[in-house]
């Protein structure tokens, strides 16, 4: 695959850099650390199993049949896209904890779908933030040693990847793109933050991902609350084909709320962005927040009866 960076970028976008910060424009700010603490004491987390042993492991193909678009949802935020000529990944994480260390952090509960033996040759990563759970070290130096793919990251993000000898790698602010033969990636807003250790927060930008293709456009939300770039999204580039919508980590609302979408939250996305198909991310894998493992799935199902918004489980897969 090759890529080429295109000139200027999308209009209608706020300011989101003060020059030594990114922030959300015209919106709520991730909560911090007296929050944190706040949430602790009063911390009610609902019963949730140790492990889940529900996964069957699927081999998806080389490549996708012609004029046709294969997703895979592997775990987590990690989705494996193959349509024409390209195989694309997002968010890649295979670790057992999410977390700068082995021993520590956030673990699975489930396995990945997909083992990383059978993953396809990958032509490009998505990378929406640097947070644990979407920037995998052990993951990215695997899948650069095996397949060198491109990476399209954040703005601020290819210092962390160049450091780390890992290229070739995009930088993208929101409304920059880069063009391929088949394909054109444009980084679009999302409400978030970003931080890997304790002085870094918002350093680097965090985004969602608009993949124009020759099967449709797919929009990859990353990480994000609920907020109005869904509107512009759909303003700028129409209605997705596929959208891939987060819906887990979001209890308790006052705390969550401004960064990551309830399911409630994530429905009424769908709907504004016109999507035909969309597919729940960020759930049943990593318990991160107080809501149990498998909640934001049955809440989304309970809700989205009748509509095209469905939450796969880890390997399920869906041709269009």
């Amino acid at each position: 695959m090759e890529l080429r960076r295109e000139p200027g970028r999308r209009p209608g976008l706020d300011p989101h850099f003060d020059g030594r910060h990114y922030f959300n424009p015209e919106a709520q700010q991730a909560r911090g650390f007296l929050d944190v603490l706040r949430w602790q004491r009063q911390r009610r987390p609902e019963p949730s199993p140790d492990w889940v042993n529900d996964v069957a492991p699927f081999v998806p193909p080389a490549r996708a049949d012609a004029g046709r678009l294969h997703v895979t949802f592997i775990n987590h935020a990690t989705v494996l896209l193959q349509g024409p000529g390209w195989n694309l990944l997002t968010d890649p994480i295979w670790s057992k904890r999410a977390s700068p260390v082995a021993w520590l952090g956030p673990r699975r509960h489930r396995w990945p779908g997909v083992r990383q033996k059978d993953l396809p040759h990958i032509d490009a990563v998505l990378i929406s933030h640097n947070h644990y759970d979407h920037l995998d070290w052990p993951s990215v130096r695997w899948l650069a040693g095996r397949d060198r793919p491109h990476w399209v990251v954040p703005a601020g993000v290819g210092r962390w990847m160049r450091q780390r000898n890992i290229g070739p790698v995009w930088e993208l602010d929101w409304g920059e793109s880069l063009a391929g033969a088949d394909l054109r990636l444009c980084s679009v807003p999302a409400a978030h933050f970003s931080a890997r250790g304790l002085h870094d927060r918002n350093r680097t930008l965090w985004c969602g991902y608009v993949i124009e293709t020759t099967v449709g456009m797919i929009y990859f939300a990353g990480d994000t609350g609920f907020g109005r770039h869904f509107a512009w999204i759909r303003e700028q580039f129409g209605p997705p084909a596929l959208a891939l919508l987060p819906i887990g980590a979001y209890a308790p609302r006052w705390f969550m709320g401004p960064v990551h979408m309830a399911p409630e939250d994530a429905l009424q996305a769908h709907e504004i962005l016109g999507a035909r198909t969309s597919i729940a991310i960020h759930h049943g894998t990593f318990r991160l927040t107080d809501e149990a493992l498998d909640t934001p799935r049955r809440r989304l199902e309970e809700l989205a009866q009748g509509q095209a918004f469905y939450a796969l489980r880890p390997g399920e897969s869906r041709r269009g």
